[in-house]
């Protein structure tokens, strides 16, 4: 059962899906929609989720649900991923790849792979102040406050 986002508790669990280009106007507003329609029907063990979206610069699609109501299981994580690999297809996108950099090249959100950010940060392209998006958040709480984060203060501070 959808709920606003910021109805959700801050311990509400979370996974952040980054594409690996911006959707149009036009395609978040489908995505929006097939999201409602998917959330609203989503359960765990056959009690409805509470549970929530955000979309974030075109490019990142954040779930959230209330675990204090209803946790998320396997069966119900599985069917996320199906939906999110659906819309892989429908759009020609990769949201799956955790193998992938996403930061803030000045007001530009920039997407490069693991490889080319090491090169970049070798290169001083980035540097530990880059703003990273640290997409191994787990909860609102920690979405609010380590999300978006120089690199330095993320797993990313290896390559510095």
């Amino acid at each position: 059962m959808f709920v606003p986002f910021e109805n959700l508790p801050e311990e509400s669990r979370i996974w952040i899906y980054q594409s690996n280009r911006k959707f149009s106007d036009e395609e978040i507003a489908e995505i929006e929609s097939g999201l409602l329609d998917f959330l609203n029907n989503w359960s765990a063990h056959g009690a409805g989720l509470e549970s929530s979206y955000q979309i974030k610069y075109n490019r990142f699609i954040i779930i959230a649900v209330n675990q204090e109501v209803q946790a998320a299981t396997g069966c119900s994580i599985d069917a996320s991923v199906a939906f999110i690999q659906s819309l892989e297809q429908k759009y020609n996108v990769d949201l799956l790849d955790k193998m992938n950099v996403t930061f803030k090249n000045g007001e530009h959100v920039a997407h490069k792979t693991l490889i080319d950010f090491k090169r970049m940060a070798k290169e001083k392209a980035v540097t530990a102040n880059t703003i990273v998006f640290n997409n191994l958040v787990n909860t609102i709480e920690e979405w609010n406050e380590n999300w978006e984060v120089p690199a330095g203060e993320s797993w990313h501070s290896r390559f510095f």
